[in-house]
């Protein structure tokens, strides 16, 4: 072949990488049906260059047909076939304005355009008055028949699906899913449906899905009843590798295997090799997705069909192929790198030279692996080729990018090997040069790219698995590293807010990223919320809620700080643990690219950070310490304080205990714990401040206890800060008055005691801190004490050493403990068998064994 092929550019589409395989091919005159796997059908005129009208579909186009008298054009959705008059769609666009002649004319197919209501149809075929769909209905294949006189349903056809067919990577890339041929194949003996005047006699043999071979290949083939009925025959080369025909006379015939590529098959045709003449196809050319090539042929020297025999060729080429097509002796195929020519009569010619030995498969092999490069890259769709007054053979392609291209081919000499070319020639050859520089370029640049995007995702994933590494080692070591030594960690801030006359505990996290490692896109920080118990009125169920917060590059010593509702005032109970976990999600690692898969969009990778809790002393809303006991009091009570002290007042009253009609308020409950002043010393104070002679402290007492009350109130144990207004301020007395999130009035005190007993013979005496709670609500008494306990537990984990430890009643509080504990089991026997106690009885029992428990609590030193 001379020369280098000319590529002109006509119009572009766009190619929106859809799931369904582009369709291009020629229709009425110049007109060109062209769809990229969306949608629209657009209709381009050839001579004018310009579009002249848009078909919009109700869904994705798998296929489109039209009618033998170019009268009606067939669209099969996903919905069905479609139905649409060619002269209404010209009609349509000879009427547009002059001022529009521009833009081209709009048709939307509505349900008035149904033919056929059968979903999921991949192919059309249309033999003479009889429609053919091809579907896929779970684990088979269905080919039905219509008539297209009122598109009634004639026959229908089944055949298993094959499993475990070989695909090519090009469906995992693109997400383009394959569509099954439809093809007639006729006798040349039989007259064929009429096809358009054209200028080259292979036209004629190949015409809009209909092949036409020689009779002595069509009998081998189809048997001898659908020859001697002149029965045309549908030829169905499906995904699965099958290669499968049906004739359509005589009745009662079904569905049959020809031959298996064991690969997607993406082209059949029809060549004549031999040119017997015009009209008369001497081959059947079938291609697969991998590359795979059936050339099926008649020969002499059989003796079924008097003397001759069916004979297979096939070989491999460079795949994956993406479409092709053929003429009298070449076939055109493209790659994802080039569109190639196949010169089928020189792999004929190698096979009928030699008997079928190894020497014939490799000369055969040799000449399919050399085909010639036309130079012209992503073509993904092509036309079938025609050729011009100048004997030039033209192919109408589509691109990848939605680009419909016109291929022209140079004609091919045989009269020199060096042919010299005419000096009319030379600018044209200059102009195939730079098309052919152009179209390398292209191909380098979009090579370029991807390899830059793959690089950027291997970098990525790299961060990644870094930092997945990282938060998991540190959660998988056998001693928990504290919050404050993790590289990525969470912190938190409650505090209350006022929004439309309503109270609103909320949380301020904040995620710190203290790694030497850049959190880009694709990671969200996931916060889980749930109480470890449940309010009364919450039917017993602990409910939790999760809040995401999307982010993307978070530099190392930068911080991305969240806020989220917590609760509101009397509707969660305390302690509430907060969860706190980094996911990224392989989406954002793959960017675009993940839309083409949909198996990832849910695929994440979850990294748990730390754990918070947000407990009764962060939702505390200090008021003023006892000094300003009276007029905090008036200023704390608002009107729901108010209404709810009087149904208390009014339950009281009608309870009808006591005598008198009962108590007009409700006694306070209290709780405390004892803290050693030395452990509180050796942590809570300054460790060079000045000792008397006996080693104690010479701070004043109050000062110990104001300490250990702001530390209570202020500090963050377990990561959360308590945002009270001026906490440390305020404290200028060792009693402090606050509200529960309930809204009871909760106070806390702080004081110094002595702790004596006797121990072997002599009387010891011990300097401790107690902390009591006071508060009407026995609720906010016990979620109070809990959260002391909680902190004093976090204290005596920090304290630097340990002292001695002294009996200080140690025997006393254990015969206590004992007795209280064989109390609670006989309560509990008592209620599960029913004997002799009530509800109330167990739980009176039970509230005092607690009360004992908070009234003489064991010293923490």
């Amino acid at each position: 072949m001379e020369g280098r092929c000319a590529v002109e550019t006509w119009a572009e589409f766009g190619f929106s990488g859809s799931s369904c395989t582009p369709r291009l091919k020629f229709g009425l005159a110049t007109d060109v049906f062209l769809c990229t796997g969306n949608d629209q059908i657009y209709v381009f005129s050839s001579q004018e260059r310009k579009l002249t009208a848009t078909i919009e579909c109700p869904g994705p186009v798998t296929d489109l047909v039209e009618s033998h008298d170019k009268q009606f054009l067939y669209v099969a959705c996903r919905s069905g076939v479609y139905c649409v008059s060619l002269q209404f769609l010209s009609s349509r666009a000879q009427s547009s304005p002059v001022d529009a002649s521009s833009s081209p004319a709009e048709l939307k197919m509505s349900a008035e355009f149904l033919a056929v209501a059968e979903e999921g149809v991949l192919s059309l075929l249309l033999v003479g008055s009889v429609l053919l769909t091809l579907s896929q209905r779970d684990t088979s294949w269905i080919l039905t028949l219509y008539r297209s006189s009122n598109y009634e349903m004639h026959r229908s056809f089944s055949l298993p699906l094959v499993s475990g067919v070989a695909h090519s990577d090009t469906e995992g890339k693109t997400g383009m899913r394959r569509r099954p041929l439809l093809i007639c194949v006729h006798s040349s003996a039989v007259a064929t449906p009429p096809s358009p005047p054209s200028t080259s006699s292979f036209e004629e043999t190949v015409s809009g899905g209909h092949l036409c071979l020689e009779p002595v290949l069509f009998k081998l083939l189809f048997g001898i009843d659908a020859t001697l009925t002149k029965s045309p025959v549908i030829l169905c080369g499906l995904p699965d590798g099958c290669l499968c025909f049906l004739p359509l006379r005589p009745p009662g015939l079904r569905l049959k295997v020809l031959h298996s590529l064991e690969q997607p098959v993406v082209f059949v045709g029809a060549s004549g090799v031999m040119e017997a003449g015009p009209g008369h196809a001497q081959c059947l050319v079938a291609v697969g997705e991998q590359g795979r090539v059936v050339l099926i042929k008649s020969d002499k020297g059989g003796s079924e069909g008097g003397g001759h025999r069916t004979v297979f060729i096939e070989g491999c080429v460079q795949g994956p192929v993406m479409c092709g097509c053929v003429d009298t002796k070449r076939l055109y195929y493209s790659t994802e790198s080039d569109l190639l020519v196949l010169d089928l009569s020189e792999v004929s010619s190698k096979r009928d030279g030699h008997e079928r030995d190894g020497e014939t498969s490799s000369m055969t092999d040799a000449a399919l692996q050399s085909p010639t490069s036309l130079n012209v890259c992503r073509v993904v769709a092509l036309a079938e080729p025609t050729c011009n007054t100048a004997e030039e053979v033209q192919l109408l392609g589509l691109s990848v990018r939605g680009q419909l291209q016109r291929i022209t081919l140079p004609v091919e000499r045989q009269d020199a090997r060096l042919p010299k070319m005419p000096s009319t020639r030379g600018g044209r050859s200059v102009k195939d040069l730079l098309s052919a520089i152009g179209d390398v370029c292209e191909r380098a640049s979009v090579l370029k790219t991807a390899i830059k995007s793959k690089n950027q995702i291997l970098r990525h994933l790299n961060q990644v698995l870094n930092i997945s590494f990282m938060l998991m080692t540190s959660t998988n070591t056998k001693e928990h590293l504290p919050i404050q030594e993790k590289p990525i960690r969470c912190h938190a801030t409650a505090s209350w807010s006022r929004l439309l006359q309503k109270d609103s505990l909320n949380l301020t996290c904040v995620l710190d990223n203290l790694s030497p490692y850049v959190l880009e896109r694709g990671w969200t920080l996931s916060i889980a919320v749930f109480p470890l118990s449940y309010p009364p009125g919450a039917g017993g169920d602990s409910s939790s809620t999760n809040f995401s917060f999307p982010f993307h590059n978070l530099h190392p010593g930068e911080t991305f700080e969240v806020s989220l509702p917590l609760a509101a005032a009397g509707e969660t109970s305390f302690p509430v643990t907060v969860s706190c976990s980094l996911i990224f999600s392989l989406t954002g690692l793959l960017g675009e690219e993940a839309k083409n898969l949909p198996s990832l969009q849910s695929s994440c990778v979850s990294l748990p950070l730390n754990t918070l809790t947000v407990d009764w002393l962060h939702a505390l809303q200090v008021t003023s310490p006892i000094a300003t006991h009276r007029k905090a009091t008036s200023q704390s009570y608002n009107k729901t304080d108010t209404i709810q002290a009087f149904l208390r007042s009014r339950q009281i009253s009608r309870s009808g205990r006591g005598e008198g009609g009962g108590e007009t308020e409700r006694e306070p409950h209290s709780a405390s714990v004892q803290v050693s002043s030395e452990l509180l010393r050796d942590t809570l104070m300054l460790k060079g401040s000045d000792l008397d002679a006996r080693g104690r402290s010479k701070l004043a007492p109050q000062n110990v206890c104001l300490s250990l009350l702001e530390w209570l109130l202020s500090e963050a144990p377990g990561g959360v800060t308590a945002g009270h207004q001026g906490d440390k301020i305020a404290l200028s007395s060792s009693v402090v008055r606050a509200q529960d999130p309930n809204g009871h009035v909760v106070k806390l005190t702080a004081k110094e005691v002595n702790v004596r007993e006797e121990s072997t013979g002599k009387e010891e005496s011990l300097t401790a801190v107690e902390v009591q709670v006071e508060s009407s609500s026995i609720a906010a008494v016990c979620g109070l004490h809990h959260a002391v306990l909680r902190r004093i537990q976090a204290l005596l984990q920090t304290a630097a050493s340990t002292k001695r430890i002294q009996s200080l009643g140690l025997r006393q509080a254990l015969q206590r403990a004992e007795r209280l504990l064989q109390q609670i089991r006989q309560s509990r026997i008592s209620g599960s068998f029913g004997v002799g106690v009530s509800t109330g009885q167990m739980t009176q029992s039970l509230l005092s064994v607690y009360q004992e428990l908070r009234e003489n609590p064991l010293l923490i030193i």
